[in-house]
């Protein structure tokens, strides 16, 4: 063992002295600089293992794996990653940060000539293992080789500040079935009801009441723990929109009595689902007298918060109607419409 540890680190230093950067292909006076499966495997877990990633989101994670990676091996660390396939041309892999066993693949089949490294974080952050396999290992683990599609925005400031009407009205459908009584302080029914011409609010009332919410804090469950924020976040909007009680079947839109869609941005880009926001589809909720809402006429409520790692504090908000999110928010670069490959990987994948 200690042979092949000197091996590899031989190898890191030969990386440094060439002066190749991580995008530099390797010719064929340079197969000394190549890193195999199991050296590469051995050196990741070297240098990296009991490295803490505490309080990282999602984004910048990624980035500080990459640049421990890049030391690691002995390249320079480049002043920004190339959104290359793969992420790393010169040793041909690609690197992915697990703390489930859920691998999601992005806009991309598996390459079976590809190398994967797969890094293990623990519960509290800290990378416990690091896994190699090439494309035909992890297709293996792949039993439906479907790409799930969803589309994404990104998001910019609220203008002006803290609160935004980027939608300054209603969509003309919602305006022709909204009541014209003034709907009570507090709503009946359920924030899962269909929605009804009596408690049917006007998107400028939805701005009045949740402009309340705008520095309020909540317990931060973890950057990778999106869902159960959007859930605590969920729970305050149905209390400032005047409901009794928090109710979330899991569907579209998230507040289906006020055809709301939540979203929560501590980072830029906003994942959308996999129908666009502007699209005239109709929705699979009942008429108002006759007429059905569509996905252009959900109201967007797009909060961003500021997080320390402990306590999210809402920030901004910015309420949108569908039809208008693209004027709105850029739609994301790239890609319009944005593909995963997501394989479950064994419960033993990373003790073998």
């Amino acid at each position: 063992m200690a042979k092949t540890v000197y091996e590899i680190h031989t190898t890191a230093l030969k990386i440094r002295e060439s002066g190749k950067s991580i995008y530099d292909p390797l010719g064929p006076h340079d197969q000394s600089l190549w890193v195999p499966n199991l050296q590469l495997e051995e050196l990741l877990n070297d240098k990296l293992r009991g490295m803490s990633l505490r309080g990282f989101p999602l984004r910048t994670r990624s980035k500080v794996v990459k640049e421990a990676v890049c030391k690691a091996l002995g390249y320079p660390v480049p002043r920004s990653f190339k959104k290359t396939q793969p992420r790393f041309p010169g040793q041909n892999f690609d690197t992915y940060t697990q703390k489930s066993n859920n691998l999601q693949v992005w806009n991309e089949e598996l390459d079976a000539s590809r190398r994967y490294v797969l890094i293990r974080v623990s519960g509290d952050d800290v990378i416990e293992r690091v896994k190699v396999v090439d494309g035909a290992t992890l297709a293996k683990l792949d039993k439906t080789g479907t790409l799930t599609q969803k589309y994404q925005a990104r998001y910019s400031p609220a203008s002006p500040r803290p609160i935004e009407m980027a939608s300054s009205r209603d969509t003309s459908l919602v305006q022709s079935v909204l009541g014209s009584e003034r709907p009570p302080a507090t709503l009946p029914g359920a924030p899962v009801d269909a929605p009804s011409r009596a408690t049917f609010l006007p998107i400028d009332e939805l701005s009045r009441r949740l402009k309340s919410m705008i520095g309020g804090k909540f317990a931060d469950a973890g950057y990778d723990q999106e869902r159960n924020r959007g859930a605590d976040l969920h729970r305050a909007i149905c209390t400032s929109l005047g409901y009794s009680g928090y109710q979330d079947d899991g569907t579209f839109p998230d507040i289906t009595a006020q055809i709301v869609e939540v979203k929560l941005q501590t980072s830029p880009t906003i994942d959308l689902g996999l129908v666009t926001p502007d699209s005239t589809d109709e929705l699979d909720l009942p008429a108002i007298d006759g007429k059905w809402l569509r996905h252009c006429d959900v109201r967007y409520a797009v909060f961003f918060g500021e997080t320390d790692g402990t306590t999210v504090t809402l920030s901004e908000l910015v309420l949108v109607a569908g039809q208008d999110f693209f004027k709105r928010f850029t739609r994301f670069e790239g890609k319009v419409l944005n593909k995963k490959l997501q394989i479950p990987l064994p419960n033993d994948f990373f003790d073998t």
